[in-house]
């Protein structure tokens, strides 16, 4: 069973809540798939089943068409946040780490189409690993965090928080509008342009700034 984890050994206090997610959060990445930009943040609620281990390999699921990587900047929720102002939203933030939003691409297409909910392309059951967190002993400058992502070596995604279309504090402060955040819940903050699709035998790295967190999985 996932349980949240810190890169420095200590025992994180809470168990895992929900995970709050930001469609179309960096604009390249909205062009690559031909979609409108928002006006406001665009979010989706992942379950706590979608949640596992990034040491754990990827099992597609099958027959369900392609299933797409999508790399992203994970925050761990610690205090109780709701209704709350920019400036409030440091205070909530517990750790950093990384994430997957594994996505069922052609299922999805396939939902925008009708008009329909994303939850079956988004939510399903382990679509959301996710790395140990940082944790949060300072204030990190929030809009100059970089993230790598590789596949089979190739880099492929580049995350700069500076390219948010919403940054990180006005997108907590927003979620926590529509959505109490609880300690334990987790916000992915959106990916940038280089998404694909995953295959069997596939290796993908995840670094996040130079040196805080280095993760690997593979898809089994």
């Amino acid at each position: 069973m996932y349980q949240h984890q810190f890169t420095c050994g200590s025992e994180v206090p809470f168990g895992l809540g929900k995970v709050v997610c930001v469609g179309r959060n960096y604009a390249d990445h909205t062009a690559e798939l031909n979609n409108p930009v928002p006006e406001e943040p665009l979010l989706f609620i992942k379950p706590a089943t979608s949640v596992v281990s990034m040491a754990e390999p990827i099992h597609l699921p099958l027959g369900r068409g392609s299933c797409h990587f999508e790399g992203e900047l994970a925050l761990l929720i610690g205090k109780r946040l709701s209704n709350a102002n920019v400036a409030e939203a440091p205070g909530a933030i517990a750790g950093l780490g990384l994430s997957l939003d594994l996505t069922l691409r052609d299922l999805q297409t396939k939902l925008k189409k009708a008009g329909q909910p994303w939850e079956k392309a988004k939510g399903f059951d382990k679509s959301c690993p996710l790395s140990p967190f940082v944790k949060l002993d300072w204030l990190p400058d929030w809009d100059k965090l970089s993230y790598y992502l590789w596949l089979n070596g190739e880099l492929r995604q580049q995350g700069k928080t500076e390219n948010m279309l919403t940054p990180i504090l006005d997108l907590v402060a927003y979620i926590s509008s529509y959505f109490t955040l609880e300690p334990g819940d987790v916000v992915l903050t959106g990916t940038p342009a280089g998404v694909g699709e995953l295959h069997h035998g596939d290796k993908l790295s995840m670094q996040l700034e130079d040196d805080w967190l280095q993760v690997e999985t593979q898809v089994a």
